[in-house]
C-alpha cells in the first residue's frame, strides 16, 4: 500500500480530519494533503510525529519494497518466570527481605497494570509488577546480591502507587529510609528529589536501575513530547546520579558502567529517531 493511502485509511480510522492531522504534526493542510495524495513525501521527523499522530509504529509508513516485518514487544521477560527466579535466588541465597519484599510487592500492585504500547491498541495489559521484577532480576543480574537493594527495587513504588507511607512498610529502618528517598511527593522540587536519593547508596543505584528499565521501555509507550521531557531529565540529573555512584559508592562501580551504557545508547538512538537522524 502506498504511503499516502496507509496516512488517508489510519487518518480515517481513527474519525480525524486532514486539518486535525495537519495540526497533530504541525504542518499545513495543504502539505497533508500532498502527502496522501502522493504528491510530497513526509520527511524522517514528520514521519516520526505522524506515527504518534496516527498511534502505529513507524514501520507502517515506510514505504521501501523491504519493509521490516515486525512487532514492538510490550513485556520482555514473563513476571511469572522472572518471579519464581528471584524467589529461588532469595531462598538460597539466604536474602530474606528480599524475598519477603516479592510476595509484598505483588499484593500491593494486584490489579495494576503499565501504560499500554502506543503501537498496538490490542495489546495486552503488562502488569505493574513487571517493572520491579526486571530491576531486581536485572541488578541481580549485574552481580548485586545486597538484601537492601534488592527488597528496596522491589518496593521502591509502592508507597507513591499504593498509598503506603514509608513508615508502614513491614520491613527494617534502612529499607523504609531507602524506599521514602525514592517516594517523590506531589510537588517536590526536582532537584531536591534527587538531591535526596543521592545522600543513600541503596537509593541511589536502585534510582540508576528505575531509569534503566523506563527509558528501554519508553519508546513504546511515551508521546514525542513525553519522551523529550523525560530525555530532558534524564540527561540533567540522572547522568549526574550516575556519576555519583561512580565517584561515591564504588561497590556499585561495575554495575553502573554497564546501566549508563545501556541508558546512554538508548537515549541517543531515540535522539536520532527524533530529529530525523
Amino acid at each position: 500500500m502506498e504511503l499516502g493511502v496507509r496516512i488517508s485509511t489510519r487518518r480515517r480510522e481513527l474519525g480525524m480530519t486532514q486539518e486535525g492531522l495537519a495540526e497533530e504534526v504541525f504542518v499545513t493542510v495543504e502539505t497533508e494533503r500532498a502527502w496522501e495524495s502522493g504528491a510530497e513525501r513526509p520527511d524522517r521527523q514528520s514521519l516520526v510525529r505522524l506515527a504518534d499522530a496516527l498511534q502505529q509504529p513507524i514501520t507502517e509508513f515506510i514505504t521501501t519494497k523491504e519493509a521490516p516485518d515486525w512487532t514492538t514487544r510490550d513485556q520482555m521477560f514473563s513476571d511469572i518466570h522472572m518471579y519464581t527466579r528471584m524467589r529461588t535466588l532469595a531462598q538460597a541465597e539466604n536474602l530474606p527481605n528480599a524475598y519477603k519484599a516479592l510476595a509484598y510487592a505483588r499484593d500491593m500492585h494486584q490489579g495494576e497494570n503499565r501504560k499500554p504500547s502506543k503501537f498496538d491498541n490490542n495489546s495486552p495489559a503488562v502488569p505493574y509488577i513487571v517493572h520491579p521484577l526486571m530491576m531486581a532480576c536485572h541488578a541481580h543480574a549485574l552481580g548485586i546480591r545486597d538484601d537492601q537493594v534488592l527488597a528496596t527495587a522491589m518496593l521502591h513504588d509502592v508507597c507513591e502507587d499504593c498509598g503506603i507511607a514509608p513508615n508502614d512498610l513491614p520491613f527494617p529502618e534502612n529499607i523504609r529510609h531507602s524506599v521514602a528517598l525514592l517516594t517523590k511527593h506531589e510537588g517536590q522540587p526536582t532537584k531536591e528529589y534527587y538531591d535526596g536519593i543521592m545522600t543513600d547508596p541503596c537509593a541511589s543505584i536502585v534510582k540508576a536501575l528505575d531509569r534503566c528499565n523506563n527509558v528501554s521501555t519508553m519508546a513504546q509507550c511515551f508521546s514525542r513530547e513525553k519522551l523529550i521531557e523525560y530525555i530532558r531529565e534524564t540527561e540533567q540529573y540522572v547522568y549526574p546520579l550516575l556519576e555519583h555512584i561512580k565517584n561515591e559508592y564504588l561497590e556499585y562501580n561495575d554495575a553502573v558502567f554497564v546501566i549508563k551504557y545501556q541508558i546512554l545508547s538508548l537515549i541517543e538512538s531515540i535522539k536520532a529517531m527524533l530529529i530525523g537522524g
